[in-house]
């Protein structure tokens, strides 16, 4: 059997002759053309079963030299070469009935499979002749469907790649008037505002119709798509007039669907050509509105997400807060321009390094290295300039990421605080050297000689009222002092010993009122991070409040227990109550209820102390009264949870009490 003959056609002659080397050894007979014209002659003359021919050339080019044998009633396969692969470039071979095109450089593997489909191709078509023309007819448009569903892949590989929304757009049009072969093309989406479609891409469209065309969703036969989600087709017995000096023959119109919502449609028609659309332009342009839809989504989510972290990023930037963020191994993701100036950071590559390799100052690296001890966020104070500004240095962990500090200037505030607690200080001394001098000379007068029974009990007044103002005075300092720890350095503190401490300095005023005292206090050790001290004089304030408020031989209960996350601390008594109405407000300095103002001495101060308390140590506190029955305070504190085990000793330090 004799080999498949092989034309050739390329003006660059080392290409010929690396093509013609590879056909031969594949066992091919090779013969070769340097123009379009030369390859034209040979071509009729020898009537080769296969043609190899360049795109670009002088003259005559590939796809023109194809043609003028196609209208010479030649069939050769062919297969075009080109170094610029595009749609265009593919629409037209579909059209011209090239077989396959390769685009430059080209290997050798691909060139031969190409051949190969080629010539099997054509021996099938020579086969094909002798078939009956309804099996030849059914032949051809599968091979046609074939091109066309390529072509289509090639479309919407295209189309979805793209990121720019008016890109995505232009293309989409585009490519479906050169599918079907239409006159022009338009693609109009929803304002849902004012539920209209308006044009955002055309082809083949006056500028200026496109620009103000706007077709009402409600009563009209495009907005029919939006409504039904199906396509239409118009054929010129039903030519129909989209605006004035606008009238179409035939069209179809595709809604364009995202998560099953139609958000606009796409459109070929015909004004001039008298030629009507069928169902297979249909399911092409189907596809495509496929295609649009996905990359339409594709451009929405990248232009929402550009805007949102190009927002972000300029938030980041400009703001007046100093940020810095590391990964999980301390090394630098983030530092903005406001952090470096402050922190003195020159270096301008310092993304991925180290933290302390490019921050020195000792209280922010403090900062990061303490929280990998402890193993949770924390807040603390950063000083700058020798101490003239002050920064609150909130730091928290961020999963999956590493540990973001976010601080704010405090300066002015920890100066309006020095002077708020200078004021205080002055005031209280102010008043506590009058104060003795009323409540000395109440007691000289009471022995100075014999007083009357009404003179007795107006000196006890002002001895109880001058005792109320020094309570009141020590209160207002304590509170002072406890608001203004902004910087108070943390320790583990056994939260069961530091009730059982306070409880038991508190036996004695209990058991003035006869109460009887019920604990439940689990065994162990509960640990949370905080300040012993301060926890110790809320848990008194909260147990003292209870005996204060409980009538004679009332009960009062103190449980502590705990769970992998959080230390509860209870007091409960069955005192007089808390009305509903005064419950909002019993944490505000100075409130104090009716009833209470009535029968007790208070300052109105001591649940603001333990609120403060509860806040500084990152807790929650709240409460259940009815009146006549008695109060529960629950406070919830946050676990002490180490990363590595840390021994508490078994005698309490300053701050485990």
């Amino acid at each position: 059997m004799s080999r498949e003959r092989i034309l050739v056609v390329d003006d660059s002659a080392d290409i010929r002759e690396l093509i013609r080397t590879m056909l031969i050894t594949a066992e091919y007979d090779v013969l070769t053309a340097a123009t379009g014209a030369d390859g034209l002659v040979l071509a009729q003359d020898l009537s080769p079963d296969l043609i190899v021919v360049d795109y670009r050339m002088p003259g005559m080019d590939g796809l023109t030299m194809h043609e003028a044998l196609s209208q010479a009633g030649y069939s050769i396969p062919t297969i075009l070469l080109t170094g610029e692969g595009s749609e265009k470039l593919a629409i037209r071979a579909m059209r011209t009935g090239i077989a396959d095109y390769l685009v430059k450089p080209i290997e050798i593997s691909e060139l031969l499979d190409a051949v190969q489909r080629a010539l099997s191709r054509y021996w099938s078509m020579q086969i094909k002749e002798r078939l009956p023309n309804h099996l030849l007819e059914a032949n051809l448009k599968l091979e046609k469907r074939f091109r066309e569903m390529a072509t289509l892949l090639k479309i919407g590989a295209s189309v979805t790649a793209m990121l720019d929304l008016q890109q995505v757009l232009n293309r989409v049009v585009e490519s479906a008037v050169d599918v079907t072969g239409a006159e022009s093309g338009s693609l109009m989406l929803i304002d849902r505002r004012t539920d209209e479609l308006y044009m955002r891409a055309v082809r083949n469209v006056d500028q200026r119709t496109a620009m103000t065309l706007r077709i009402k969703v409600e009563d009209s036969l495009i907005g029919q798509v939006m409504r039904t989600g199906e396509p239409l087709v118009f054929s010129e017995r039903e030519a129909i007039k989209i605006k004035t000096a606008y009238f179409i023959k035939s069209a179809v119109y595709i809604p364009l669907r995202i998560q099953g919502k139609a958000i606009g449609v796409l459109s070929v028609d015909n004004r001039v050509k008298s030629r009507e659309f069928d169902s297979h332009d249909v399911q092409m342009l189907s596809l495509i509105g496929n295609f649009a839809a996905v990359a339409i989504e594709n451009a929405r989510l990248y232009g929402d997400t550009t805007q949102e972290r190009d927002t972000l990023d300029a938030i980041i930037r400009d703001t007046d807060d100093y940020i810095i963020v590391v990964d999980s191994e301390d090394r630098v993701l983030f530092c903005n321009q406001t952090a470096r100036e402050a922190l003195n950071v020159t270096a301008t590559d310092f993304i991925g390094r180290p933290l302390t390799e490019v921050i020195s100052h000792p209280e922010v690296v403090d900062l990061f290295s303490k929280t990998a001890r402890i193993g949770r966020g924390r807040h603390s104070e950063v000083t700058l300039d020798g101490g003239e500004r002050t920064l609150n240095a909130q730091l928290t962990i961020i999963e999956g990421i590493g540990r973001a500090v976010v601080m704010q200037d405090i300066s002015h505030l920890k100066r309006l605080d020095r002077a708020k607690t200078e004021f205080v200080a002055t005031v209280a001394h102010d008043l506590r050297s009058p104060l003795t001098a009323v409540l000395g000379y109440t007691e000289l007068i009471q022995r100075s000689g014999p007083l009357t029974d009404q003179q007795n009990k107006f000196a006890e007044q002002i001895v109880s009222s001058v005792h109320s103002i020094t309570d009141l005075i020590t209160e207002l300092l304590e509170l002072s002092r406890i608001e203004s720890e902004f910087n108070v350095d943390l320790e583990p503190v056994n939260f069961c010993r530091t009730a059982e401490s306070a409880l038991l300095s508190l036996e004695h005023a209990a058991a003035v009122k006869h109460h009887q005292i019920k604990r439940e206090i689990v065994p162990g050790t509960l640990l949370v991070h905080g300040s012993g001290m301060r926890l110790r004089q809320m848990c008194a304030n909260l147990i003292g409040n209870a005996i204060k408020y409980t009538p004679n031989s009332g009960t009062i209960f103190v449980s502590v227990w705990g769970d992998e996350n959080f230390v509860f601390f209870r007091v409960k008594d069955t005192g007089i109550g808390i009305a509903v109405e005064d419950q909002p407000f019993v944490f505000d300095k100075f409130y104090r209820t009716e009833r209470a103002a009535a029968d007790y001495d208070g300052t109105g101060l001591g649940l603001s102390i333990v609120k403060s308390v509860v806040d500084q140590h990152d807790g929650r506190i709240w409460l259940e009264s009815k009146e006549d029955e008695g109060t529960t305070f629950t406070v919830m504190l946050p676990c002490f949870r180490p990363n590595v085990q840390s021994e508490v000793s078994g005698e309490p330090t300053a701050q485990q009490e």
